[in-house]
């Protein structure tokens, strides 16, 4: 297992048997040691996001880097491969490990162009190291970035990794210019997660789109289009999203009544709070407590 340091982080997600995501982050200064035994049914995709990391085999004997921004692929039918991995300082890393089975069910299509798929070579190892897609690194910063309420946050991860694998493994590179270039730059990510803290930080009087703009040091268009990339919606949209969570949290407490509930989020009038609110969940503040004590 990974080495408890601060500033440093190890998460795992079981999307399904069979399919397991691991992801590493390393804000330490130290190099940091994960070990795991991998039996030769199943495939690994490591994809290093930041920073660089190292595999060790045949104790290690042997080894190769996995570098910033590039991904590998292994396979290998006829042995173990157990993961023996050097995660550098200022290193982020996602690991995926998937079933040859699993990873059949989801490629039998795309088997005449995924190498190790064909019938020649489905008994063959294989090994591949490539650099990862615009795309593909987007994604990846949804993943890390992600911050959906925890009882959906697996399913909007599996979500992810099944985009993620489908643009990795996409042979037509055409759609690169329905993504955001400039998002793969991790400084204008963080500007984006910071609009987004702002936004909620001012709730109830948010920002104007400008204002928004002007204070983390982006163009409106960037900070729509990387936004939208990010967090699945616009702005507003996902503001409403949140001011509507919030109140329904608040009304769950019996603290608050409707007015001061639809204060706290921004509504001046009752009315419109009511409104917003029936239109996000199919019924009003009042009914919705009542059903809460039924």
């Amino acid at each position: 297992m990974l080495k408890n340091v601060a500033g440093s982080s190890f998460d795992e997600v079981k999307l399904e048997n069979g399919f397991h995501i691991l992801e590493f982050q390393n804000e330490s200064i130290e190099t940091l040691h994960f070990d795991r035994n991998i039996d030769s049914t199943f495939i690994q995709i490591h994809f290093c996001v930041k920073g660089n990391s190292k595999f060790l085999f045949n104790n290690g004997n042997y080894s190769f880097d996995v570098l910033d921004k590039r991904s590998i692929i292994l396979y290998n039918p006829q042995r173990d491969l157990p993961i023996n991995l050097e995660i550098r300082p200022k290193t982020i890393l996602i690991s995926l490990l998937i079933s040859i089975e699993k990873f059949h069910s989801l490629f039998s299509k795309e088997a005449g162009y995924i190498p190790f798929l064909s019938k020649e070579n489905s008994h063959k190892k294989y090994y591949d190291d490539i650099e990862i897609k615009p795309m593909v690194l987007i994604v990846l910063q949804q993943i890390i970035n992600s911050s959906v309420n925890s009882s959906i946050r697996d399913l909007y991860i599996k979500g992810k990794i099944y985009e993620l694998l489908s643009l990795h493994f996409q042979k037509d590179e055409s759609s690169l210019g329905e993504y955001c270039p400039f998002l793969v730059d991790e400084q204008n990510v963080i500007k984006i997660r910071k609009a987004k803290d702002i936004v909620i930080g001012n709730i109830a009087e948010p920002p104007s789109l400008q204002e928004l703009a002007n204070e983390v040091g982006l163009n409106i268009k960037k900070l729509k289009e990387g936004f939208k990339q990010i967090y699945g919606d616009t702005v507003f949209s996902f503001l409403f999203d949140y001011k509507m969570e919030y109140a329904r949290r608040l009304l769950e407490t019996n603290q608050h009544n409707v007015n001061e509930v639809g204060l706290k989020v921004g509504y001046s009038t009752a009315s419109h709070f009511i409104a917003a609110f029936k239109k996000k969940f199919g019924t009003t503040p009042k009914k919705y407590v009542l059903s809460l004590k039924n």
